[in-house]
């Protein structure tokens, strides 16, 4: 399958691996010709790492690189192509015309899609003429390291469109949470955000530090959220599974709901608390090197999950 990176950055570099990687060629297309050598460049230092923890698929580097042709032409970039994935500044404005701009230039059986991480799809398609094969891809990054992907459908997304959309996405070996309809936040960030609004809470309110919130989700709930999710916990959680937990423990939740009703300002000053904390625990000139110790743990992880599936069970 051909398909197409619009925008080379950070996202879309990230997804020209997760597509290499399947056996797709991949043309990548960025408005800044500098950001082209250099995806290349951070894809060709990645690849081998990913090989290391058998996360290839038993490809040699050279050989997922090569799937990836640099193209000084958007319409060169979209010729023939199944999928094309936008990955473009996160403002309203620039999506509209190059959405435009994609569905005058591509093949009209293309599927369209957009990485955006917060807007709905209905705000920058509506006045496409091919707007029913447009939707969003939302990945978290990195999407070679981490499945999850929100297929998110536009008013006007067709259901051919969505269903093209996940089972792509599968074949990449991503793991499509499909939507019904478009909302604030989509799913993944309404969940993290639900999170970090309690986070940032207990740190402000003198309940806790940074580093003991850090400790309940590293190694407390993550362990569990990291092969199974939040129905699934509580389903295992209690002898008469998912209704025997919510007869048995909805009344703390219920006790905990009115004192959640207010928002912390993130940037007010709790953030002096916050990054102070987090600055003794990582001085700011380390963060791109924790960025490296994080893909690397992350690549472990992903590569322990696949045999424990293997050897216990999905």
């Amino acid at each position: 399958m051909k398909t197409a990176i619009v925008g080379s950055g950070f996202v879309g570099r990230a997804w020209a691996i997760s597509f290499a990687r399947a056996g797709h060629e991949v043309a990548l297309w960025d408005a800044d010709p500098a950001a082209l050598p250099a995806a290349l460049d951070y894809i060709a230092t990645v690849l081998p790492n990913l090989a290391a923890e058998g996360l290839l698929g038993g490809q040699e580097p050279g050989a997922v690189l090569a799937r990836l042709r640099p193209t000084a032409e958007l319409a060169e970039a979209l010729a023939e192509v199944d999928h094309v994935q936008e990955n473009t500044p996160e403002r309203v404005e620039v999506k509209r015309q190059v959405f435009q701009d994609l569905d005058a230039l591509a093949p009209p059986g293309a599927v369209l899609a957009s990485s955006t991480s917060a807007l709905l799809p209905s705000r920058f398609v509506e006045h496409v003429p091919g707007r029913a094969r447009c939707l969003v891809c939302h990945p978290i990054n990195p999407p070679y390291l981490v499945p999850a992907v929100e297929v998110c459908p536009s008013p006007w997304t067709a259901p051919e469109t969505v269903a093209r959309a996940a089972d792509f996405m599968r074949g990449c070996g991503q793991a499509p949470l499909v939507m019904k309809r478009e909302i604030e936040g989509f799913i993944m960030n309404r969940l993290q955000g639900a999170l970090l609004e309690e986070a940032f809470r207990l740190v402000a309110d003198g309940v806790a530090g940074v580093e003991d919130v850090d400790i309940g989700l590293r190694d407390g709930l993550a362990l569990r959220w990291s092969f199974m999710g939040p129905f699934e916990t509580i389903d295992l959680n209690a002898p008469g599974g998912v209704r025997d937990y919510a007869a048995r423990y909805q009344g703390i939740y219920e006790a905990i709901f009115p004192s959640v009703q207010r928002r912390v300002d993130w940037t007010g000053p709790v953030m002096d608390a916050v990054e102070a904390e987090r600055a003794g625990q990582l001085p700011r000139d380390a963060l791109d090197e924790r960025q490296r110790w994080r893909d690397r743990r992350l690549m472990a992880l992903l590569a322990h999950k696949r045999r424990a599936a293997t050897d216990i069970g999905q």
